[in-house]
């Protein structure tokens, strides 16, 4: 079954503790997996981040997808090595706030 990797944890309202966004629609796309807690940043030094970002994908496949929330920089990264991995074909959730669901964008940096 393929996982849906979520970058950043999904923060959650502060008087009932439930997460803002309801990420129940991506289920039907695989297992969720959250790489970083919600208040990860990074760094100026990104070395470090960069390697738990590998330790992260490193069973990440062509059938897998990225839920792309959070920190535009540990997006930005996650996308990069998740390239990296798969050749340039990757998979992403996007949100379709009309019908209320995600939908997937299959992306091939390659394809001419």
């Amino acid at each position: 079954m393929a996982k849906v990797y979520l970058v950043q944890e999904i923060p959650t309202d502060k008087i009932t503790g439930e997460p803002k966004f309801d990420l129940t629609p991506a289920i039907k796309y695989g297992e969720i997996k959250t790489m970083f807690p919600k208040l990860r940043q990074m760094q100026f030094t990104p070395g470090p981040l960069i390697i738990e970002i590998k330790n992260s994908l490193k069973d990440f496949t062509e059938e897998d997808y990225l839920l792309l929330y959070g920190d535009p920089a540990l997006i930005g990264v996650v996308c990069a090595v998740a390239s990296d991995i798969t050749n340039g074909k990757f998979k992403v959730l996007k949100w379709d706030r009309i019908q209320s669901s995600y939908f997937p964008i299959e992306i091939n940096l390659f394809q001419k």
